[in-house]
Order: structure tokens, then C-alpha cells, then sequence
């Protein structure tokens, strides 16, 4: 029987704190004597949040370049609103350079998660041509599905932070998932209504996030696509979670029905304008979280199969968990370096758990050598310490630690 390998794409995720990319950004650093006058100038900016109301402010100011930056840090709940601050002062080559090379290194991540992808796709061509449509019914379309919502949620997350590498990653995600729907629906493996309903999905969602991106939607109909995606969202995590675990718990739609209601309330009380500025701020973030959690439980749910089934492990690739490592360790210099707490923890936790922790299950159980467990150990180890240095020394800082707890704590 042919063998189907299923990989999820990525876990790219959703952050909370932005900073203008705009060749004006600065510096954060306080060398002697460096401080930036903007006397006079007039600094104005609009934000614009999910009622569509816009506050203009413009103020003559004085500002060295290390608090210019500060202001740029948002709280977690308006991390998917584009820092609309730009301003012209004094910049430090350093902190343009590592601005630059992050964002090279999040684009960069597309290599290693298309070579995730494209061995699924090739297989399921190769069962197709050869007429073994029953090889594509080991290939599990809903729990794709879910992987599908967390793309395209992170894609109009993405879009709205004008993250570009970050779009092309959850664009090519969207595309190369939905190559695989397309395959199983030609081998009848998935129904074709549900093919159709996910047709319309993916295409509404590309279209919308990009004509959102350029300006071009109304707010209406993208407040109507973001709450599509946060009760979508929201619905299936706690599905997901509660999935894991069956048979050793009763199988139950409970989960996903009761998680439905609440999301539903919760979104039809924000636009009936019932809820604070804080409950609405909350709404507006729950698809960003949702879409991360749903990428962070897939490592635990592999570990869990793990657990349960140690001689399935011999069927997990290792170049495969190599790429998944790579892929996510990328994006983790970009998450630290604009301070995006939320997009930071899910690319940390499935380069560790997803990508290594399942290299270390594979050394555990001898499936690979020592030497390759070394080398994926010391890159990772090596990786993570140059973008913590880096960071810091870009912003100034005497510690990495520092440049952490301002991620976490914005301050």
C-alpha cells in the first residue's frame, strides 16, 4: 500500500506588539549625545480599529530616538493593527541592517515549508496517474481543514501588520493545502460538497486579504470576513483539543458546539457595541490566538501518538521534522525583533516541540544516528542565542533577557 505522508504547513503565527518598518524606524540604542528634535514637526497618524473610527493626532514633539520607539510598542490586543507612526529621524545602520535581514530570514522560511508540502503533493499525484485512489483515504482532509483556518487566519492577521514575507508564507499555505484538497477530491477521498464550501473559503479569503492589504475593501465586509474567522477559529480549537484524547475520553462534539455558541455571542455583542473597549479589543484578537494554539497543539497531539504508538515513530521523517524546525527558527528573529509576543511563542514552540522535539523522540528511539541529533541540536542552540544577542545589541541592551521581557511585558 502506498504510503501518504502528512505534514502540516506551518505553524507562522500571530503576534502583539508591531514597530513602523518604514526607512525612518531609528534606533532604539542610546549612544552619548544621540537624541533626535522633531521640533516642530508635526507627527499624525490615524488608527483605526474595528469600528472603523479614526483618531488623527498631530503634536509638536521632542523625542530621543530610544522613546520614539517606544511608542511604537502596542499592547497585545491591538497587535494586528499597523503601527501608523512615520517620522524621519536619524537612523542607526545596525538596527536597518538586522530590520532588513530578519524580514529576509521570515521570507526564507518558504523554502523549507514548501519542501514540507511538496512530497505530499507528489505522492498524491503519483496514486492518481497510477489509478490507487484508496492510498488518498489515509490522508486525513478535516484535520487539514483546521490547518487551512489557521493559515488563512494568520494571513489576514498579516496582512493587516503589512508583514509581506509573513503573507507570502500563509498565502503559499493556503495555495499548497488546498492543491491537496483539490487531489482528494479527484480520488473521491473527500465529498465534494466539502470541497466546494472549502473552494469558496479559500478563494473568498485570498481575495479579501488582498484587496485589504491595497486598501481596496470596505471595513464592513472585512469586519464580516474577521468575524467568519474568529467563530471558525474559536469553534475548532477546543474540538481539536478534546479529539486528541479519544478514545481514552468520550468522543463529543460538545467542545466545538459550546466553543460555536460562545463565539458567536461574543462577536454579535462586540458589533452591537455591547461589550467595553477592552471586550471588543478582545474579540478582535481571539482569531489571532486561535490560530496559534491550533498550530501549538499539533506537536503536543504528535508527541501524544508518540506516547501511545512508540513504534509509529518509525514512520516520521526526520529530514521532514528537520524542515519544520527550520522553517519555524527563521520566523523567530523577525517575532523578536518587532516584539510580536504572540508570533514569537508559536514560531519557539513548534521549532522546539514540533521540528526538535520530534528529532529527540527519533534519537530516544534510535531512528536516527548521533551525530545528526547533535548537529539539529547545536544549530537550533546556536540560532536562538544569535537572535537573542543580536536583538540586544541592536537595541542597545546589555542582556538579551532584556529585549525578552520587553516582548513579553512591553516595557
Amino acid at each position: 500500500m502506498a504510503k501518504c505522508l502528512v505534514v502540516p504547513y506551518s505553524y507562522s503565527s500571530t503576534g502583539t506588539r508591531s514597530r513602523t518598518r518604514s526607512s525612518g524606524s531609528g534606533s532604539t540604542s542610546k549612544p552619548p549625545g544621540l537624541q533626535v528634535q522633531l521640533q516642530h514637526h508635526h507627527l499624525k497618524f490615524s488608527l483605526i480599529q474595528q469600528n472603523s473610527l479614526s483618531v488623527s493626532v498631530s503634536a509638536q514633539c521632542y523625542y530621543n530616538t530610544h522613546t520614539l520607539l517606544r511608542r511604537g510598542i502596542l499592547c497585545a490586543l491591538d497587535s494586528d493593527v499597523p503601527h501608523p507612526l512615520h517620522h524621519q529621524v536619524q537612523s542607526n545602520k545596525s538596527f536597518e541592517q538586522w530590520d532588513s535581514w530578519t524580514a529576509k530570514f521570515s521570507g526564507a522560511s518558504n523554502i523549507p515549508f514548501l519542501l514540507l508540502q511538496m512530497p505530499q503533493i507528489i505522492l498524491n499525484a503519483q496514486n492518481l496517474l497510477a489509478g490507487n485512489k484508496a492510498a488518498l483515504l489515509a490522508v486525513p482532509w478535516l484535520g487539514m481543514f483546521t490547518g487551512l483556518l489557521g493559515n488563512l487566519s494568520l494571513l489576514s492577521y498579516f496582512a493587516k501588520k503589512r508583514e509581506k514575507e509573513a503573507i507570502v508564507v500563509q498565502t503559499l499555505g493556503v495555495i499548497s493545502l488546498y492543491a491537496v484538497f483539490a487531489q482528494l477530491s479527484m480520488a473521491e477521498a473527500m465529498p465534494l460538497s466539502y470541497f466546494v464550501i472549502t473552494s469558496v473559503v479559500v478563494a473568498t479569503g485570498l481575495v479579501l486579504n488582498f484587496l485589504n492589504y491595497f486598501g481596496l475593501l470596505n471595513a464592513g465586509i472585512w469586519r464580516l470576513w474577521e468575524d467568519f474567522i474568529t467563530v471558525g477559529g474559536l469553534s475548532v480549537l477546543p474540538q481539536i483539543m478534546w479529539s486528541t484524547f479519544v478514545p481514552y475520553i468520550p468522543n463529543s462534539i460538545l467542545p466545538g458546539v459550546f466553543a460555536f455558541l460562545v463565539a458567536l455571542v461574543a462577536v454579535i455583542m462586540a458589533r452591537l457595541g455591547k461589550l467595553s473597549a477592552k471586550g471588543i479589543k478582545f474579540v478582535g484578537a481571539i482569531s489571532g490566538w486561535t490560530a496559534t494554539l491550533l498550530f501549538m497543539w499539533m506537536p503536543i497531539s504528535q508527541m501524544w501518538t508518540n506516547f501511545l504508538n512508540p513504534d509509529n515513530i518509525k514512520g516520521l521523517s526526520a529530514f521532514s521534522m528537520l524542515l519544520a524546525m527550520i522553517g519555524n527558527g527563521l520566523m523567530i528573529p523577525r517575532a523578536l525583533f518587532i516584539r510580536d509576543f504572540m508570533w514569537f511563542t508559536g514560531s519557539t514552540w513548534a521549532s522546539l516541540f514540533y521540528g526538535y522535539g520530534n528529532i529527540v523522540c527519533l534519537y530516544w528511539f534510535n531512528s536516527i544516528s548521533k551525530e545528526f541529533f547533535l548537529a539539529a541540536t547545536a544549530g537550533l542552540i546556536l540560532w536562538i542565542g544569535m537572535a537573542l544577542w543580536r536583538d540586544a545589541d541592536v537595541y542597545g541592551y546589555n542582556s538579551p533577557f532584556t529585549s525578552l521581557k520587553e516582548l513579553v511585558s512591553g516595557s
